[in-house]
C-alpha cells in the first residue's frame, strides 16, 4: 500500500501542471499566472512529502517510478526553478495577447521534464523526452512573424528529431541484451559486471553519448541556441536553466555504462572539449547580453560532458544545479545586465604586470593545493588546473589597480569560493556515489583537457591584453563569425528540409534562405 502513497504523489507534479495547462488552454479570459503559482507551492508540498515519506519512512515506489538522490536534487532544482519563473511571468507576460498559449506550454514543458527526471522506464522516459522537445518547440514558436525565431526552432525541430532517433535506437539496444525495460536493472548490471562491454552495448553507449551532445547544443549545431534569444526572456531561462542540461542528466544516469564505453568518452571529451574552448572564447566577442549568455550555456555545458567523461559525475551534477540557478537569474537580470556590462566596458583594460601574474598564480595554486589536500581527492587534476586559473585571472587583475583593502577582500573571496567548491563537491558524491569510475591523474583523457585548458587561457589573454596583433585580430574576427560553423550547417538544414521564413518587411530572406546570413552577434 505505501508504494502506491508515495507513488501518488510523485504522479500528482506532472498531472496537476498537465491539467493546469489543458484548462489554462480552454479559457478565454488572459491568466495572470496567480493559480499557477498555488499549483507549483501544492506540487512543492506533495514532493517534500514524498521525500520525507521514502528517506525516513522507507517507503518503496513503483516500479517504473524512481527517486534516487540524483534525481530528489533535479525534481528540487525543477519546481525552485518552475517557482521562480511564474512568479517572474506574472508581471512580465501581463498585457501579452497569447499569453494563455504562453502558460499552457510553459506547464507542458515542465511536465515532460518531471516524468523525464522521475522515469525508471525506458519508454517513459523516452517519451516524455520527446514530449519535452515538441511543447519547447511551440514556446520558441511564440513570435511566428520573426524569421530568426523560426529559422531557430525549426533547426532545434530538426536536431531534436536526430537525437530522439539515436535516444531511441540505443534503448531498444539495451532491451534486447537485458530483456528488461527498467532503467535501474540495466545500471545495476553495469556497476556491477567485470566483463569488457560488447560491441552492442558500445553502440548503445555511443548512441546515448551522441544524443546528450546533440540535446546540450555542442558545435556545430549550436545555432539555434544563440538564435533562439528572440523568444520571450522567460522561455529562454526555462531553455537555458532546465531543459538544455537534460544532456547531462543524461550521461550520469546511464554513468556506469557510459564510462565503461571508450568510443563514446571519447566522443565527449573531443566534441564536448572543443565546443568548451571554442564557445567560450566566442562569447568574449558577443556585445548582446543575451547572445554572450547564450554562448556561455554551450561552454559551460560542454565543460559539464567533459567531467562526465572524466568520470566526475558528482562534479557534473554539481555544474549542472548551480549552473541552472545561475542562468535563471542571469537571463531574468538580462534588463540589469545590460547596464552593468556597460559599465564594465567603461573600464581601462591594462594587462597586468608579470610579477601580479606570478604572484596570483603562487596564491591560487597555494589556496587551490591546500582544498586538494583536505579533500584527500583522487583523480584527473584538469579541474584543478581549471579553478586554479580562474582564480590567477581573478587575483592578477585586481593587483595593480585595487586597494589593499580590495585585494584582501578578492583574496577572501578566492578563499571561500575554493573552500565551499570543495564542501559541495563532497556533499554531491554522498549523493552520486561514482568515485570507481574517474580517470586517473595525467590519463590520456586529462592530458587532453590539460592542453584544452590551458588553450583557453592562453587564447583568452591574447585576445584581451594583445589585441593589437595583427595575429590577434584575425582570430577575433574569425571568432565574431562564430568560425562560420551555424552557416554552414543553416545552409545544410534547408537543403535537407527546406522553409519558407515569414516576411516582416525588414528581413532579407533571401540571405536567410540562402544560409549565409551571420547571426546575430552583438
Amino acid at each position: 500500500m505505501s508504494e502506491y502513497i508515495i507513488s501518488l504523489l510523485l504522479l500528482i507534479m506532472p498531472l496537476s501542471t498537465f491539467i493546469a495547462a489543458w484548462l489554462i488552454g480552454q479559457q478565454s479570459r488572459a491568466s495572470n499566472g496567480h493559480v499557477l503559482f498555488k499549483v507549483m507551492v501544492f506540487n512543492s508540498i506533495a514532493f517534500i512529502t514524498a521525500i520525507t515519506l521514502h528517506q525516513i519512512y522507507a517507503f518503496n515506489l513503483l516500479s517504473f517510478l524512481s527517486l534516487t538522490m540524483t534525481r530528489i536534487i533535479m525534481l528540487g532544482l525543477i519546481l525552485f526553478i518552475t517557482l521562480i519563473l511564474i512568479r517572474f511571468c506574472k508581471h512580465y507576460m501581463q498585457g501579452e495577447p497569447r499569453v494563455n498559449y504562453f502558460w499552457r506550454w510553459l506547464l507542458l514543458t515542465i511536465t515532460a521534464v518531471l516524468v523525464v527526471v522521475m522515469s525508471n522506464h525506458l519508454a517513459l522516459f523516452w517519451l516524455g523526452w520527446v514530449a519535452i522537445s515538441l511543447a519547447l518547440h511551440k514556446l520558441l514558436m511564440f513570435y511566428p512573424e520573426r524569421p530568426r525565431a523560426v529559422l531557430a526552432a525549426h533547426k532545434k525541430f530538426i536536431v531534436a528529431r536526430v537525437a530522439e532517433s539515436l535516444l531511441l535506437i540505443a534503448f531498444g539496444i539495451l532491451w534486447f541484451i537485458h530483456n528488461s525495460l527498467y532503467i535501474s536493472d540495466i545500471t545495476a548490471f553495469y556497476n556491477t559486471t567485470t566483463q569488457p562491454l560488447s560491441f552492442a552495448e558500445q553502440v548503445a553507449a555511443f548512441l546515448i553519448a551522441f544524443a546528450a551532445l546533440i540535446k546540450c547544443a555542442q558545435l556545430p549545431i549550436h545555432g539555434w541556441l544563440i538564435k533562439v534569444v528572440e523568444v520571450p526572456t522567460p522561455v529562454s531561462a526555462l531553455l537555458h536553466a532546465g531543459v538544455i542540461n537534460l544532456g547531462g542528466f543524461l550521461l550520469i544516469l546511464f554513468a556506469p555504462l557510459f564510462i565503461q564505453a571508450s568510443a563514446a568518452q571519447w566522443l565527449i571529451l573531443i566534441v564536448a572539449g572543443l565546443t568548451t574552448v571554442i564557445s567560450a572564447l566566442i562569447m568574449t566577442t558577443r556585445i548582446s547580453v543575451k547572445v554572450r549568455l547564450a554562448w556561455s550555456t554551450s561552454a559551460q555545458m560542454g565543460l559539464m560532458l567533459v567531467e562526465c567523461a572524466l568520470g566526475l559525475f558528482e562534479l557534473a551534477l554539481l555544474h549542472l544545479v548551480t549552473h541552472s540557478t545561475y542562468k535563471a537569474f542571469a537571463f531574468l537580470n538580462s534588463g540589469n545586465g545590460v547596464n552593468e556590462d556597460l559599465i564594465r566596458r567603461h573600464i581601462p583594460k591594462q594587462s597586468p604586470a608579470c610579477f601580479a601574474w606570478l604572484t596570483s598564480a603562487l596564491i591560487s595554486i597555494i589556496i587551490v593545493g591546500a582544498a586538494w589536500v583536505i579533500s584527500s581527492y583522487q583523480g584527473a587534476v584538469s579541474i584543478w588546473l581549471l579553478l586554479a586559473s580562474a582564480l590567477t585571472i581573478l587575483l592578477a587583475n585586481q593587483h595593480g589597480t585595487a586597494t589593499a583593502k580590495t585585494r584582501s577582500k578578492k583574496l577572501l573571496i578566492a578563499l571561500l569560493v575554493v573552500f565551499s567548491y570543495v564542501a559541495a563537491k563532497n556533499t554531491f558524491a554522498f549523493a552520486l556515489p561514482l568515485e570507481q569510475w574517474r580517470e586517473p591523474a595525467f590519463s590520456l583523457a586529462d592530458s587532453w583537457v590539460i592542453a584544452l585548458i590551458l588553450t583557453l587561457m592562453i587564447a583568452s589573454y591574447y585576445l584581451r591584453y594583445q589585441s593589437w596583433r595583427p595575429q590577434v585580430k584575425s582570430l577575433s574576427t574569425l571568432l565574431f563569425a562564430g568560425l562560420y560553423l551555424d552557416e554552414w550547417f543553416t545552409r545544410l538544414t534547408l537543403k535537407i528540409w527546406p522553409i519558407n521564413l515569414p516576411n516582416n518587411g525588414h528581413t532579407d530572406l533571401k540571405n536567410h534562405a540562402a544560409g549565409i546570413t551571420i547571426e546575430e552577434s552583438k
